[in-house]
C-alpha cells in the first residue's frame, strides 16, 4: 500500500481517514479539495484538473482523499492507485457530519442526497476500469473503517 485513493459521499470522513491512515503508515496525505477548489469555490476545469492530478499522482507514495462528484476526473489518480478505499456510509450519517462541519451549498446537498443512487455505480465502474489491479476496500460504517485502520496499524496491510 503505497498509493491510496479514498472516495465516498460528502461528509463520510474521507479526510479524517486519510489523516489517520497517514499517521499509521507514514505516507504523505494529499487533500484534493485544497488543490481543486479555487476562490469562491470555483471548480478547476476538467482539463486543468487532469494535469494537476497527474502532477500529484506522479509521486511514488501518497494518500489522496477526495470525491469531487460530477466535477471529478477520476481516471488520473485511479490509474496510479494500488489501494482504493470507498466509504459507503449512509446518508443520515454523512448529512449529520456535513452539517456539523460547515454550511454547504445546494449542489453539495444534492450530490450527498443522490450519491448512492446516482454516483456510486459510476464510481465503482471507474474503479474497475482504471484501477483493476488495485485492492478495493468498501467500508460501510465507522466500525468497519476502524477495523481496517487497526489492521493497518497491526501490519496486515504494509507500505
Amino acid at each position: 500500500m503505497k498509493r491510496v485513493v479514498i472516495l465516498g459521499r460528502g461528509g463520510a470522513g474521507k479526510s479524517t481517514l486519510a489523516t489517520a491512515l497517514g499517521a499509521a503508515t507514514g505516507l504523505p496525505v494529499v487533500e484534493l479539495d485544497q488543490h481543486f477548489w479555487g476562490p469562491g469555490l470555483q471548480a478547476t476545469p476538467p482539463d486543468r484538473w487532469a494535469v494537476v492530478q497527474g502532477e500529484l499522482a506522479g509521486a511514488d507514495e501518497w494518500i489522496m482523499d477526495g470525491d469531487l462528484g460530477p466535477h471529478d476526473v477520476l481516471d488520473v489518480r485511479l490509474r496510479r492507485a494500488d489501494t482504493v478505499l470507498l466509504l459507503d456510509y449512509s446518508f443520515p450519517r454523512c448529512a449529520w457530519r456535513a452539517l456539523r462541519r460547515s454550511r454547504e451549498q445546494l449542489d453539495f446537498w444534492l450530490w450527498v442526497w443522490s450519491w448512492r443512487r446516482r454516483h456510486r455505480r459510476p464510481l465503482i465502474e471507474a474503479i474497475r476500469t482504471h484501477a483493476a489491479g488495485a485492492e478495493l476496500h468498501v467500508l460501510r460504517n465507522p466500525p468497519a473503517t476502524e477495523r481496517f485502520l487497526a489492521n493497518v496499524r497491526d501490519g496486515f496491510f504494509t507500505t
